[in-house]
Order: structure tokens, then sequence, then C-alpha cells
């Protein structure tokens, strides 16, 4: 693709059809673009785009997003799948994008700083080392735009130093980082500083130089989170000077008047706590001389700073950085008389623990967000999740000081409550959230408070202040409180006695008809996370039998709150209707009509526009729930199932929906594993299509359609015709080829060779097995040798020893030795999986004794160190080595003979046994050198005293005494 007028025009009709709102136009425009983006020059075409002034902001920012998200697919270079990007267009996109991004306006800029930040992740340092002097030369242009981009680019590149993992690559990469990065960015840092003392009554040279301050104060963040860097020691004093001076600034000009959006000088103040937080937390010794002074500019700030939501990060940030010094040893002197902790409680916690004007207004008109910042697991931090941390921290070193003093204040605000409920609801709030953090000793997302102060009675406070909310028939009374009330039973579930929580169970169930979505979704959670909790005996709780007599209002409350305006598509509520299935089991048989009837209405609603990945997940396992109960009751329930979800499947298939089609896959899987006779007409009729290329291109349909795939082959291998053959061969060369997925080609490969008849394969077996040595030949890795091993017992299992012996050698004379002497025997101990290593027992069992081959050839030398790698195979410990030069593939390295990929918990495979006859392989290779010994009078105990070790040969002493045998 040329650079031209014509090409730029096209490439913006196509990206002006991505924003319509018809969604076949829209997919059109985007497939489109996505068959061209692997022609020379595409990518340049989308920055000339972005460049040129003349076309509408619209397209050039869209042709901006287009640019990051292509960077985002095809930058990193995926082994098997060969570079996506030409040479020439790394090398020209690396020249100019950072004068590009530089000059582009501040939308524009944003993305193409993010795509410097995505190739930067696999270029930087090593291949494109002059990143870093080309953005620090533009420190020294004097135009806050250009170092605000630069800033920006910095922050985006660096600010993964925050999560990496450590290790010698990371080491060095920030060493250089500093090396060329620091000194600059500290003397920007001065500058700028100085500019802010120039242009002090300057409101938009002010907003501009506030804009950098942050983003100079995010990167200092970055390159000091893994360790303390020797520069930054050296110039502490500089940078806390500083940060000082900003925590303290009050700039009338940079106040808003917008009560929501955190303004530059709120951004800075915030960023700056974090910061001091963070050097406290981890570098307290050498930062221990600035302390004192931050300790007091942060009291200062956090009792003049007002109740608007635009504060609340900074104020968060402030109270996490009291709470980061509170609960080091060292530092406790400074909180441990009675009248600072009051002060404390009276000023920071209580204040920042109390239910705003806002956050009613969340409450009623964003819940979703007001769930996402207030439920458990939430990482979000607010206000009161700072005030909770401070509490706990303080509770550290002083917990009888900390709870007698804050419960006075518990007590008077629940008399404060109980002088006027309706007006004073809001006292009541404040008390749950507090008596909450000073019970809460330590928690975690899946268990919720696991640890409680001896010091606070939970039960006791349930009684007396939780039940009456809960037992009042008035669901859509007082809603805050009811959600505070159902969150109390959430949060304490591991704490609060069994029959405690069983008495809860209904009061629960009855809130899923609150009309507010905050309360029915606190219920619907509570009672998911309930149905988790383990009993004494490490089962659930509350068991199947609990819940019968709840079964059906559960099940269609929850139903029926889906049907609730605010949510149609509640992960909360479907996330628990999947729970309550998989508890009931058949209990819930009774509702399945009504249940599916639901589930394939809401499926085909969500289809039409895919946006709750999580609501939609959790609709799929609740739909495989469904199946695995009937059929366990009723085999033939199958047939009900295809007739319901095979319209709706269809319609998907067809409609191209990328999002679910993994799911169908695993769902026709599991209904096609419950068939006990043939294949049905309705999945033959789609087995040819699962064999075309395009699907196989998509790496999420990968895993689950090689399982249905296999379920085909298993179900119907009689009814597959010789001229599909090839497909499933090619889709197994396909597989192969790749270093992410050729376990998923063994997969495939064992099934045809277990359950296909050999006349089937005859004609391709030497092709199989050339494709298989050429590929060891270029790629060796553990995992495809673990595969390879395991394929070669099969084998040899089905097809007989000596058919494997003659095939391979057939390939190159004398080859089958190499296989002895290269595979078998120094890789064998690596096999893993139970399965497997039986697989591969078996094996070699079959070479050991019933391949003629064995003894009467030159391969007869290696017959007794086989024997010798069989018993270590048996009793040894699995070999986990593997090379050091080897290239470990990004994958969840999956080593099973089955598939054990399962994106759907509910939809998951049991574990295939293809030789479950045998049942001890040590007994059965007793036997079988026992009769191979009377075929070979003498024979084998000279060969075997001759090569076992003496261990080895006192464990097959063993198995032969076991088996009441003895070799002749």
């Amino acid at each position: 693709m040329e650079i031209t007028d014509a090409n730029l025009q096209t490439l913006a009709t196509y990206l002006q059809k991505t924003l319509c709102p018809d969604p076949n136009e829209r997919r059109a425009a985007e497939k489109s673009l996505e068959s061209i983006e692997v022609n020379q020059n595409y990518p340049l075409l989308l920055l000339t785009l972005v460049h040129r002034e003349n076309i509408e902001m619209h397209l050039r920012i869209s042709a901006a997003i287009m640019f990051k998200n292509y960077t985002k697919r095809n930058w990193r270079v995926v082994e098997e799948a060969g570079d996506k990007i030409h040479a020439s267009d790394r090398t020209s996109i690396k020249q100019t994008i950072v004068d590009l991004m530089l000059k582009s306006p501040e939308q524009i800029q944003k993305q193409l700083s993010d795509a410097i930040s995505i190739i930067g992740r696999e270029d930087f340092p090593a291949k494109w080392p002059d990143l870093l002097n080309e953005m620090v030369i533009k420190f020294q242009s004097g135009d806050f735009h250009v170092i605000n981009g630069v800033l920006r680019t910095g922050h985006s590149i660096f600010k993964r130093y925050r999560h990496e993992f450590k290790s010698n690559e990371l080491w060095s990469e920030i060493k250089f980082v500093l090396d060329n990065f620091a000194k600059p960015l500290t003397e920007l840092f001065n500058s700028t500083m100085e500019l802010a003392k120039t242009h002090a009554s300057n409101p938009d040279a002010l907003k501009v130089i506030f804009s950098s301050l942050v983003l100079i104060c995010k990167i200092f963040y970055s390159l000091n989170f893994q360790d303390l860097p020797e520069f930054f020691e050296d110039n502490m004093a500089t940078w806390m000077t500083h940060f000082h001076t900003l925590l303290t600034t009050d700039n009338k000009l940079l106040q808003t008047n917008d009560g929501d959006e955190a303004g530059l000088l709120e951004q800075v103040k915030s960023q700056v706590c974090d910061n001091v937080a963070m050097y406290a937390q981890k570098y307290d010794e050498e930062f221990s001389p600035h302390l004192p002074t931050f300790v007091t500019a942060v009291w200062h700030l956090l009792i003049h700073t007002g109740p608007e939501v635009k504060y609340d990060l900074l104020v968060s940030n402030a109270i996490q950085f009291l709470a980061s010094v509170a609960e080091r040893p060292g530092y406790k002197n400074l909180f441990e008389d009675h009248d600072t902790l009051k002060s404390i409680c009276e000023k920071v916690i209580v204040p920042n623990m109390e239910f705003r004007d806002a956050d009613e207004e969340a409450f009623e008109d964003n819940p979703e967000e007001y769930i996402r910042r207030d439920i458990e697991g939430s990482d979000i931090d607010t206000r009161r999740r700072a005030a909770c941390d401070l509490v706990r921290a303080l509770s550290k070193h002083f917990e009888d000081l900390v709870i007698s003093t804050f419960s006075m204040y518990v007590q008077f605000m629940l008399q404060e409550y109980g002088k006027n409920p309706a007006q004073n609801w809001k006292s009541k709030d404040a008390a749950v959230f507090l008596v909450t953090s000073l019970a809460a000793k330590a928690q975690t997302q899946k268990h919720g408070i696991t640890q409680t102060s001896a010091l606070v009675d939970v039960a006791d406070f349930f009684r007396g202040h939780i039940a009456p909310d809960l037992q009042s028939t008035q669901t859509d009374e007082n809603p805050v409180l009811k959600a505070d009330a159902i969150k109390y039973v959430m949060v304490f579930r591991q704490q609060l006695p069994r029959e405690m929580l069983l008495a809860s169970i209904p009061l629960v169930i009855n809130h899923l008809k609150a009309s507010s979505p905050v309360v029915h979704s606190y219920a619907a959670c509570t009672l998911e996370k309930l149905f988790l909790v383990r009993g004494a005996n490490g089962g659930p709780l509350l068991t199947k039998t609990d819940m019968e007599p709840h079964c059906d209002q559960l099940v269609q409350g929850l139903l029926l709150a889906m049907t609730l305006p605010g949510s149609l598509e509640n992960e909360y509520l479907m996330k628990a209707l999947m729970r309550s299935l998989s508890l009931l089991q058949e209990a819930a048989l009774p509702l399945l009509e009504v249940v599916l009837t639901k589930l394939t209405e809401k499926l085909m609603l969500v289809s039409k526009n895919p946006s709750k990945p999580h609501f939609n997940h959790y609709l799929f396992e609740a739909i495989c729930i469904c199946i695995r109960s009937a059929c366990r009751v009723n085999i033939a329930a199958v047939a009900m199932f295809e007739e319901r979800l095979f319209g709706p499947f269809q319609e998907i298939l067809q409609q191209d929906v990328q999002e679910f089609i993994p799911y169908i896959f695993q769902i026709l899987s599991l209904l096609l594993e419950v068939h006990t006779g043939s294949v049905p007409e309705p999945y033959m009729a789609l087995f040819p299509h699962l064999l075309l290329p395009m699907l196989w291109e998509r790496p999420g349909n990968i895993p689950p359609l090689v399982r249905l795939l296999q379920a085909f082959v298993e179900k119907g291998s009689q009814r597959i015709e010789a001229d599909k053959i090839p497909g499933l061969l090619g889709i197994f060369q396909k597989l192969v080829a790749s270093k992410s997925n050729d376990h998923q080609g063994f997969y495939l490969l064992n099934s045809m060779i277990e359950h296909l008849p050999q006349t089937l394969l005859g004609d391709y077996l030497k092709q199989i097995f050339l494709l298989l040595f050429q590929r060891l030949q270029s790629s060796k890795t553990t995992k495809y040798i673990r595969s390879l091993l395991v394929f070669f017992s099969m084998f040899a299992i089905k097809y007989t020893p000596s058919r494997l012996v003659q095939i391979v050698d057939g390939i190159q004379p004398k080859m089958f030795g190499m296989v002895l002497e290269k595979l078998l025997l120094p890789d064998l101990q690596k096999v893993s999986g139970q399965t497997e290593r039986k697989i591969c027992a078996l094996g070699i069992v079959k070479l050991l004794t019933e391949a003629p081959e064995m003894l009467q050839s030159d391969y007869s030398k290696c017959w007794g160190p086989l024997l010798q790698a069989l018993v270590g195979l048996f009793e040894l410990p699995e070999d986990e080595s593997v090379p050091d030069e080897e290239h470990f593939v990004e994958i969840e390295d999956t080593p099973g003979y089955q598939t054990a990929y399962s994106q759907l918990a509910f939809a998951g495979k049991h574990e295939h046994d293809p030789v479950k006859d045998v049942e001890n392989p040590k007994l059965h290779l007793a036997q079988a050198l026992h009769r191979l010994s009377q075929a070979h009078p003498g024979k084998l105990m000279t060969m075997i005293s001759a090569s076992l070790q003496p261990s080895a040969l006192n464990f097959l002493q063993g198995y032969l005494t076991a088996a009441h045998l003895q070799l002749q």
C-alpha cells in the first residue's frame, strides 16, 4: 500500500464507518481494516492520517486509537505466527512517532504516548536505545506542551515498574533509565518549581506548570517503587523539600468550582501523599528525618479539606500515609497519647466514614459505580476504606485504647439514630462502618474478614443492630441501612455462627425484590459468598438440604431481580444464580423449564451487544450447570437442551459474535459428550464447518474447538468419512507447529489414534511421523517431548509396538534406535500427569515384551536400559528440569492427556483414561515379562542382571513377588 491521497481517503472512509451506529456496517468496516493491516505501510498510513491537519479531528483521533490498537495486537512477535509488521515499517514508526506525538493535540498525544509505551515494552531499551535521549533533549525546549508529552510518555513507559516482578533484566532496564533520566528529571523538577513561583499569579501558566508537576510526581513514584535508587537517596532533600512545598501550597488560582472533578492542585497533593507513603513504608530509615514534617503537613491538610468529591483521592491518600506511619513500630510514639487518638477519631476517621450527599447520589443514580467502590474486594481507594485502614493500623499497637475510645463514638452515633431513625439514619450507617473497621483484623477478597478483634462481639452487634433491619418486611425502606445490614452478613460470614447465617438466608433472599439495585445486588452477592463458606468438615457450611426449603423463592427471586430497571445484566445476580444452581443441583430441576427459558432469553438479548463479560460468563456457566444436573438424573434430557439451545447457538455462530463462540463450542462439547448412542444429525452437519481455517485463527477458539473435535472423534468415529481426515490432520499440523498450541495438536492426534478405525489413518501415518520429527528438529521444547512420548506410547498400545518401530525405521533406517537413545531413555522421566505416565508405562511394556525388534536386532542393547527407565518412571520423582537455553512459551502449560483448558468451570471435561482396563501397571509389567520369559527361557534374566541397577532389580523383584510370578 502506497502512501497516496487515494489510499488515505479510503482509509478515512473505513474509519468513518467504524464509528457507525449500525453494527453490520461497523463490523464490515472493522473486518476490512483487519484484512489490510498486514500490508506494508498500513501503520504509516494511519500515522499520516493522524498528522494531516485538514482531516476532521474525530477521524484523526480514530486513526490514533486504531494505530495504538494495531501496535497492541501486532508489535510483539509471536514466533509461530511470524512478524505481522514489515521491518521497514517498524523502523519508520520508531523514527517518527516521538516527534509526531509531541506535535499533536492533547487527545491524540495521549493515544500516541500509549502506543510508544506498547512499543517500548517490547523494544526499549535494547532495540530502541535512543528513545530516552530523544525525549530528554525535549526538556530543553521550554515548550510545556512538548515537555508534558515527554513526561506523559515517560509515565506510560515507567509505570509498569510498579507491578513487575524483580529480575536482573528489570534491574538493568531501571538502571539504564535512572542513568539517563533521573538527573534531567530532577533538574526539570527544580526549574518547574521555580516557574511555579515566578508565575504564581498567572492562572493559565500555572495550569500548564502543575500538569507537568503531576506527571513528574507520578514518574518519581514509578522510578522509586522497586528499590531506593542511589541518585534519589543522594537528592532526597531536594525532592522532599519540593514535595512539602507542594503539599502546603494553597494557590487560589488553582482551585476549581467543580465539586466533583479533582483539579491539578488536588492531583499533585494526592500524588505527593502517595510518594511519601511509599517512602515511609519501604525506606523508613532513610526517610525518617523528613517524616515528622510530613506528618504535620498531612494532618493539617486533612483537618482543613472539605467533604467534596474532588478531594476524595487526596484525602484517601493522605489517610493512607498516616496509616503507613501508624503501623510502623518506630513511630508509634506519635499516636499513643489518648488525646491524639481521640482527635484522630473525631477529626479524621468519623468525618471520612460519614455518608455524604455525593454517596447518596451515587447510591441512587449510579449504583454500579457505588457497588464497585464499596463492595468487598474492591481495590478502589475511597475515604471510607482509607479510614478503615487507619483504624486497623492504629489497632495494631493500641487495640484496647483504640476500641475503648472509638466505641464511645459508636454508642453516641447509635443513640443519635435512636432519637430519630428517619432523620438520623446516616449516624447508624457510620456506626456500622466503624464497628466493622474496629472488628476486622484481617480480611481477604475470597473469605471476607478472617480474623476479628476479641474485644468486639460481632454476633452480639448483629443481634442488636443488624437483624432488625433485615427482619423488616419493608424491603424498600431506608435502602442504605438495608445494604449495610446485608453487607455486614457478607463480611462477617466466617465469624457469625451457622444458625445465625441460616436464619439470615430467607431474610437476605427477601431483599432480592428490593427496587434499589444496590440492595438486591448486595443480597445476591452475599448469598453467593455464603454458599462458598466451608464448614469444619471441608464441605459447604450451608448444604443442599439447608437450602431446599428456600429453593423456589431463591431462584425465582434472582430471575425476577434480573428484570428490574438497572439490573438486566447484573453480574452479581447471575453469579448468585449460577452458585445457587450449583449448590441445589437436582433440587432445582422442578424449576428447570423456567430457568432455561429465562437464560436463553438473556442469551439472545446480550448477544446483540456483549458488553458485560462477567455477566455473560456466569450466564454460560449457569447453562452448563442446568445441563449437568438434568443429565445426571436423566440422560435423555440432553435432547431437550439441544432443542432449546441449538437455535440461539446457530444464530450467534452465524452472526459471528466472537466473544461467545468459545463458550458455545464448550457447551456443544458438553452436550455431545453426554450422548451414549450415535451422534445426532445436527452435530454432523456442523462438523465440516469446524474444520474451516478461519475459525482456528482466533487463539481463544483453539482449546474449545479441539475439545469439540475430540468429542466428534470419540462419539462419531464411525460417521467420520475418509474425505474429512485431511481436514483433521491439517488442523493437527497447524497446531503442532506452534509452541503455544502443540499440546492441543497432540490431544487431537491421540483421540484420532485411540478412536478412529485404523484403515482411515493408514495412508497418513508416515506423513504424521515425518511432521512430528520435523518439528522436533526445528524446535525442541520439554513440553513437546513430553507430548511426543505420550503419543509414541499411545501408538504402540493401539497399533502394536512393531508398527511403531517399522514406521520410524521406514522414514530412515535404524532411526528408532535414535528415538530410544535420544528421547525415550533420557526423557521418559519428564512425562507428567498420572494418566500420561500410565500411558507411557504401558506403551514401554508393549515395546519391551511384544516387539520382536527389541530382542532380535541392534535395538536389543537398549532393552535393559529401557526397562531401567520404566522402573524409574514407576519409582523416581518426576524430572522437572528443563534446559537452560530453552525458550519458555508464555502460555499456561497444560501437559495433560486431555485438554485441561476449561474456560467454563462447569463445562469441565472429566479426565479420560484410554488405558483404564489396566489398573496396576507394575503388575501388568510383571505379567508381561513372565509371558516373555516363558517364550525365551533364561534369556531375560541374563539381560536384566546385566543391565539393571541393584535398586531397580529390587523393585522389579517386588513387582514379580506381588504378582506371585517368577521369570524363567
